[in-house]
């Protein structure tokens, strides 16, 4: 493989909620007997999250917290007591208006960064699970920043958490294959268009946790000295574990099935296939220098420095990006690996993240 990152830029959306806002959101939309009302708090207390971003209105917040109906928004809760939330079509409305917009605010620095100039990208790599519409971001993208118009376009989607690394797969393929290429990659996630409405304690935990966010790398085949060069990617889908964790397209909304059992599952499993993995490349658990762990919930982030046998302090930008961000799905990782490029992190560096399947993703940087 041949991936040298030349620019990284993060973007988040304006409306900033505290995980205390949250929890008070998810009484109006989720509880609905007294009893749901006292369980409710120990999915949002134990996360490790202080803050997330929307692309929904602050106004819409408001509404819901001071039950108002300023905003006009479809997102409001009706007076019905099984009110499902807007239809997918509706959330799919906003992900058309919104993606894109956002996509841009993480493009624009890392291509600054890069030093190329817009003309000067042959390949666009776009990353989504939380959205369809084509044209699409890559479109947007192609528009706002003054693309080529024969840049080369590969969408993809539905990978989840881990689609930042599968989107590093790629763009590496790309400048591995074709040593001129310079690739944009940029995932982006609204996570927020899916927030479930009643009483499910596997989607409400997923209404504690995820929020919206894009991220944005810029990669040739080569760059000065000293830069992130990307050796390897794997990929391990764990045994007997497809139930685990699923994202599915439902009538109103995107459907997370996230088990209990994925914790467990991950320190059972991961510790065999990622030794044998960098064993391939003459390094072993102790050889990796930094790590860019996926804060996919702070049971996942513990499951895996216990399959590993890492210190706590060794997730701390993981933990750093969870606490002020939440999961943005796609685009954490990239906003883990840039907190450890600018603080100067050591290399080997492997990056790791969990998707349907339940599968496994890695990256290793020299």
């Amino acid at each position: 493989m041949t991936l040298v990152l030349r620019g990284l830029g993060t973007a988040v959306p304006a409306t900033v909620m505290t995980q205390e806002e949250a929890l008070r959101v998810a009484r109006v939309l989720c509880c609905r007997t007294p009893e749901q009302n006292t369980w409710v708090p120990l999915m949002y207390s134990n996360t490790g999250i202080g803050r997330r971003n929307l692309v929904l209105p602050r106004e819409l917040v408001d509404d819901v917290l001071h039950d108002t109906r300023e905003s006009d928004s479809i997102f409001l809760p009706s007076d019905r007591p099984d009110d499902p939330g807007p239809t997918t079509g509706q959330r799919m409305d906003v992900y058309a208006q919104e993606a894109g917009r956002l996509a841009l605010l993480a493009a624009g620095p890392a291509l600054v960064e890069s030093g190329f100039s817009p003309s000067a990208v042959t390949h666009l790599v776009t990353v989504s699970c939380t959205g369809f519409i084509a044209p699409g971001v890559d479109l947007t993208l192609i528009e706002g920043m003054g693309l080529p118009r024969t840049v080369q376009r590969i969408n993809i989607g539905f990978m989840a958490c881990h689609g930042a690394v599968n989107g590093l797969r790629v763009a590496s393929a790309l400048t591995g294959s074709e040593p001129g290429a310079v690739v944009m990659l940029c995932a982006v996630e609204l996570c927020s268009l899916h927030y479930h409405y009643g009483w499910d304690p596997q989607r409400i935990v997923a209404n504690a946790i995820f929020a919206d966010g894009a991220a944005a790398a810029i990669g040739a085949a080569d760059g000065p000295s000293g830069g992130w060069c990307l050796k390897a990617t794997g990929s391990c889908i764990l045994p007997d574990c497809a139930d685990a964790m699923s994202w599915s397209v439902g009538d109103h909304g995107f459907e997370m099935t996230l088990s209990r059992r994925v914790p467990q599952l991950i320190r059972d499993n991961l510790r065999p296939w990622l030794s044998e993995w960098l064993g391939q490349f003459g390094l072993d658990l102790k050889s990796v220098a930094s790590w860019a762990l996926h804060p996919g919930g702070p049971r996942i982030l513990e499951a895996v420095e216990e399959a590993l046998g890492l210190r706590r302090e060794v997730s701390a930008d993981s933990r750093a990006v969870f606490e002020e961000h939440g999961n943005m799905s796609s685009p954490t990782l990239l906003f883990i690996l840039d907190r450890l490029i600018r603080n100067e992190a050591p290399r080997p560096c492997v990056a790791l993240g969990f998707g349907p399947g339940l599968a496994a993703e890695a990256a290793l940087f020299v």
